[in-house]
């Protein structure tokens, strides 16, 4: 099912009022960090090769274009089961392209071009470093030393033939002198793409209009602009990533980041998966996906890296179109009476649960009407009389949660 099922005239949607300038019109791609910056969070485990690899599978099946594979350089490990995703990829015939992240440093982007000439596969070098203030004051960096060390590693991947997106680490708390001159250094020593980085959260969604702004400006005044692209890299601090990764897109980024549930360093990362869902709603999402696939794939990174889904989690989480309120059910009903299954799938829910290969479900708690156990009740096959419905009803109205489906049935098995 699609939001286009939907009579358009059954919902008024302020959402798609033309704004000043047009969204999205450059065009634009998702990058995955899942595998890479989603397990540098303490709390989460890194996953087996096997799982890695049908998490990029599922990836690539809902159309996310680029990956970050790992950071070889923190060891055999990573080398290893880099390796053997990128073999995959290629075996499988997986469109999603590898990326692999690297400090400033050859020893760090030595290993990804190994893996490149032994998998004959060409390795995206996200290579990355400090930018701002108080990483300088605290690294004891000085710009020249920043510049050098920047030069060598962009010349060092397009000696061996791999693209370079040049990263600045804790972009959104850097001097615009100082991204000036790192920016120019990178475009001048062959870099294709420059990453913006939110690293600790830092940013509102004003603060990435200007950086991307600022950004912008600086390419073109380069002469650059059809040579350079922009990445925006966001972490949810001030729980603002998912909005700023819509608006870094809408002010003309090229390409954004993201974690399947949002897993990464502290409270985590722009969630990939809430990404996809905004952008299919507003309809500016290129290419065919399958989107129900964003259900097994959340299940298996929260298996894999075990970190479970809250139940109140956007669209994949065990409450997301579920309900018990009484109001809230009945409208439910009526629509599904009225014979328009698009129609009972949004009259309380600005997501389509079918999208996902999910349905709305209605409980019986303390605040459910009739309607709720009738539906129940029907939803199972099960025909009672009024009686039966009234006393499950009172039973429920006496509890503070929801009635499991055993009390239920315990009371129509009563009679």
């Amino acid at each position: 099912m699609s939001s286009s099922e939907l009579n358009p005239d059954i919902i008024y949607d302020w959402n798609r009022h033309p704004p000043d300038t047009a969204p999205f019109a450059r065009g634009f791609s998702l990058f995955d960090e899942t595998l890479r910056d989603g397990i540098q969070s303490p709390s989460v485990h890194d996953p087996d090769i096997e799982d890695k690899i049908r998490i990029v599978e599922l990836l690539d099946a809902i159309g996310v274009e680029y990956l970050d594979v790992s950071l070889p350089g923190s060891g055999p490990r990573a080398v290893e089961d880099t390796e053997r995703i990128i073999r995959a990829i290629a075996d499988r015939k997986l469109r999603i392209r590898p990326a692999c992240a690297a400090r400033t440093h050859l020893n760090d982007i030595r290993p990804i071009v190994e893996i490149s000439q032994r998998t004959g596969t060409a390795i995206e070098v996200m290579t990355f470093i400090g930018s701002s203030p108080i990483r300088v004051f605290a690294e004891d960096w000085d710009a020249d030393r920043m510049l050098k060390l920047s030069a060598e590693a962009i010349d060092f991947c397009v000696q061996n033939n791999l693209p370079a997106c040049y990263v600045t680490e804790d972009t959104t708390r850097a001097h615009p002198d100082m991204l000036a001159s790192l920016f120019r250094n990178a475009m001048d020593h062959g870099a294709y793409r420059l990453c913006l980085c939110d690293t600790v959260g830092h940013a509102t969604p004003e603060g990435v209009r200007s950086l991307l702004r600022f950004t912008s400006a600086l390419v073109a005044a380069h002469g650059l602009e059809d040579r350079i692209l922009i990445d925006w890299h966001g972490h949810n601090d001030r729980g603002l990533a998912v909005v700023n990764a819509m608006v870094a897109l809408q002010s003309g980024a090229d390409r954004v980041h993201g974690t399947v549930l949002g897993v990464g360093e502290r409270v985590g990362n722009a969630a990939i998966d809430q990404i996809l869902v905004n952008l299919f709603l507003l309809g500016v999402l290129p290419g065919a996906r399958d989107l129900s696939k964003l259900v097994e794939l959340a299940s298996v990174v929260s298996r894999a890296c075990q970190v479970p889904i809250p139940y109140n989690y956007p669209v994949l989480g065990s409450d997301a179109f579920r309900t018990a309120t009484g109001v809230h059910a009945a409208a439910i009903i009526k629509a599904e009476r009225k014979g328009d299954a698009p129609l009972a799938d949004r009259i309380y829910s600005s997501v389509p649960a079918g999208l996902f290969g999910r349905q709305q479900e209605i409980e019986v708690g303390p605040m459910s009407g009739e309607s709720n156990v009738q539906y129940w009740l029907r939803r199972r096959g099960i025909t009672v009389d009024n009686a039966v419905v009234k006393k499950i009803l009172a039973y429920a109205k006496t509890q503070v949660r929801l009635l499991t489906s055993d009390e239920i049935m315990a009371l129509v098995n009563a009679g």
